[in-house]
């Protein structure tokens, strides 16, 4: 976390560390503009010539010390010419000095014991008087030895309380006149402090002083990692002061000193373009102190503007600052290198392929020439993880060598592919008052037909819908984010509105949001067949009688979207506008045009808590009531319009008290949504109708309150809505419940 010292200033000449107290001037290089020549490394001049050493009279003449001295005459000195004697001689004399009797004639005594002066090479041990019974007595019968088995700590018998040693931390001395510093720098010691991950409790007096010698460490380490470099950090144990509560005082004194600030700043790069790219991009400046985390920040900084301006092998050097304890100063250097100017070439792909280069060129938002941008090689690679074809994706530039004028080389973009499992099943679970329990089911393979041509095979079971079909989708169809889809299914619903025996052929063009992701603008565009036996309200019989339709149309679709999530917006807005002119086919030709606008808005108070509000607007124009088949008419009602109400229970009722639905409907909903972790609870109101007439009415409004609980998930929240009607009529439901996937709305 600190930033290196690499050289000590008390190392170096005094010229050589003393740093300027201005900035100067930087050319494209990096080096100072008065100083170097283009990429060339400043180097200090020699130091001058060493003064003379100062001269220093002596404590004592040479001639007064040689006079003291005696004179040594080897000549007539006896004591000198005397030969050494010899080991024995020596030994003899030795020992008649400690004994009085005369060296001449004495005996020598070996290592000086005269216990073993009578010469015997082994000595008796019974020579010597014993006074240790114990020592003295016969060793037992081998039969009768008893060995005691050895106990370990380990196996000792313990208290059934361990000891335990209390203690509590005391900062001193790092009361800072910047308190945002000041309480920055506590915060980062107490969170990797191993006093305080101790919680006070220790098993014994060395395991906290062993904590505190380590957190004395992390102290300087904190502190030099915000400037200051030359801290004294003391640490000591203080006895327990309360007697009451003993707990000892683990103390970390600290005098922070100088804190350190730049006094030069010199990147070295080569000339770029535009000029100055690298400086402009720097945030350091002169007289700041040395922060760590920005030093490493700004560092960051220019290597991620240079790639997004052209230069994509560009690399930020190794820093060097040299800190001069003097003046609590710092020269920072750092080498960056610049590389070639890039513009974006073509492609090369190998691994494992989901599909080959031309459809990796359709994925990306540049053309060969444009200048290199990271940022659009970013956006290709999560284009490319978006296919969900890929277990591993990788994208890297390559040079070429390849002259692209300006001064600029060609780039190639190596996509290294390792396709994955391209089927999955999926399956869901739901269920709404008036539509019952759902069950659905998918089979896909999303690349049977390269690339990105997908087969979904689809079924679905539940108490009102059955049914099942063939989708075939073609995703980045000739244009990224375009997606093909044509649609063959059959089913059955059985509503209280209506039943019906269904066949639909459908082709689309679209440009959608999806989690992964979610889009601004989006639209919609295709074809529709359906054949459909539905039952209907006859006046005549006064029952129900199933009539046969054919349906044929076009429909459009345009949507804008500025929320922050598809399935849990929390600020923004949508809206989104359908239009469908269609004809039905049922002893006559009846053309006319369905039309449904819808908008909503997202609102957040504070992080936990979001109001959000919707309105739907629905019209058909051209057509009697009943010369449209019941599917295709509006209704109000269920877990995705009116909730406090049956699936599409409101508006005109035939005799039978079953809906006959309506051409026209307006709806609104208003919601306060409150999250707490993972969690959430949400209270709201609906208001809907829908009418016979062709125009929306605005009036018999029913409405319905309730309050519903969420449960979030990294792919969304699950939902759970329980609402009551207001003003219950006979025959609806006191409570209806709701469970689906994502928001109402």
């Amino acid at each position: 976390m600190s930033v290196a010292a690499p050289v000590a200033a008390q190392d170096m000449p005094d010229k050589a560390v003393a740093p300027a107290k201005q900035n100067r001037a930087v050319t494209d290089s990096g080096a100072p503009a008065d100083t170097l020549e283009a990429g060339k490394v400043p180097v200090p001049p020699p130091p001058a010539e060493p003064p003379l050493q100062p001269q220093v009279d002596p404590i004592i003449p040479d001639d007064e010390f040689n006079a003291a001295v005696p004179p040594l005459d080897a000549a007539n000195d006896a004591e000198l010419n005397k030969p050494l004697e010899s080991i024995d001689a020596f030994e003899r004399r030795l020992a008649g000095e400690q004994s009085g009797a005369n060296p001449e004639t004495a005996e020598a005594v070996p290592l000086g014991d005269p216990a073993l002066a009578d010469g015997d090479a082994v000595e008796a041990v019974g020579d010597a008087p014993v006074r240790d019974t114990e020592l003295a007595a016969p060793l037992p019968p081998l039969e009768q030895f008893e060995v005691a088995p050895v106990q370990f700590a380990d196996d000792a018998p313990r208290d059934e309380k361990d000891v335990e040693v209390r203690y509590h931390l005391d900062l001193q001395g790092l009361d800072l006149a910047d308190k945002e510093t000041d309480a920055d720098l506590k915060g980062e010691f107490k969170s990797l402090s191993a006093l305080e991950k101790g919680d006070g409790k220790a098993a014994n007096t060395a395991m906290v002083s062993a904590r505190l010698t380590e957190d004395s460490q992390l102290m300087e380490t904190v502190l030099a990692s915000q400037g200051w470099y030359s801290p004294v950090v003391r640490t000591r144990l203080e006895p327990p002061v309360d007697q009451a509560k003993p707990a000892l005082g683990a103390v970390i004194a600290v005098t922070p000193g100088k804190r350190y600030v730049f006094s030069d700043i010199i990147l070295k790069a080569d000339p770029t373009e535009p000029a100055n790219l690298v400086a402009d991009n720097f945030a350091l400046k002169v007289g700041e102190p040395i922060v760590a985390e920005r030093v490493q920040g700004a560092e960051a900084q220019i290597a991620v503007a240079l790639p997004e301006n052209g230069y994509p092998f560009a690399a930020v050097g190794e820093r060097d600052i040299l800190l001069d304890q003097v003046t609590g100063e710092g020269a920072y250097t750092l080498p960056v290198t610049v590389g070639p100017r890039g513009r974006f070439g073509g492609f090369v792909t190998d691994g494992d392929l989901a599909f080959d280069a031309k459809h990796i060129q359709v994925l990306s938002r540049f053309k060969r020439g444009q200048i290199y941008d990271s940022r659009k090689v970013d956006d290709l690679r999560k284009a490319l993880i978006a296919t969900n074809l890929f277990s591993t994706v990788a994208v890297e530039p390559q040079k070429t060598g390849e002259d692209a004028g300006d001064g600029t080389q060609y780039v190639t973009l190596h996509v290294k592919q390792d396709a994955g499992p391209p089927r999955t099943i999926a399956g869901s679970l739901g269920f709404a008052a008036g539509e019952g329990i759902t069950a659905q089911a998918n089979w896909t393979h999303r690349n049977m037909f390269p690339p990105e041509g997908a087969l979904i095979a689809h079924a679905i079971a539940g108490t009102r819908q059955q049914g099942a079909g063939v989708t075939f989708r073609r995703s980045n169809s000739g244009k990224r984010d375009r997606t093909l889809e044509i649609v063959a299914e059959a089913f059955h619903n059985d509503y209280d509105a209506y039943s019906a025996y269904t066949g639909r052929l459908a082709a689309r063009i679209a440009r959608d949001s999806t989690p992964i992701w979610q889009k601004r603008y989006t639209y919609a565009f295709g074809v529709e067949f359906l054949g459909t036996a539905e039952t209907d309200y006859d006046a005549a019989t006064g029952g129900r009688k199933r009539n046969t339709y054919y349906v044929a149309g076009v429909n459009g679709q345009v949507g804008f979207d500025t929320s922050d999530d598809l399935l849990n917006p929390t600020k923004g807005y949508r809206v989104t506008a359908l239009v469908q002119p269609e004809a039905t086919v049922r002893g006559g030709f009846d053309p006319y045009v369905r039309a449904r606008i819808d908008a909503s808005t997202y609102y957040p108070i504070n992080d936990s808590i979001v109001l959000a509000g919707r309105v739907r607007f629905g019209t058909i124009q051209g057509a009697g009531l009943f010369d449209i088949a019941p599917s295709r008419r509006l209704y109000a009602g269920g877990g995705g319009s009116v909730r406090g109400y049956a699936y599409q229970a409101l508006g005109e009722q035939a005799p039978d008290r079953n809906p006959v639905g309506g051409r026209s409907l307006n709806e609104g909903s208003f919601e306060a949504r409150y999250r707490f972790g993972n969690y959430g609870v949400v209270a709201f109101v609906d208001a809907g109708q829908a009418y016979r007439e062709t125009t929306p009415q605005f009036s018999n409004l029913r409405y319905g309150v309730g309050i519903g609980g969420r449960f979030y998930t990294n792919f969304g929240p699950m939902r759970l809505d329980i609402a009551t009607p207001i003003g219950r009529k006979p025959g609806e439901s006191r409570f209806n419940l709701y469970v689906s996937i994502g928001q109402a709305f």
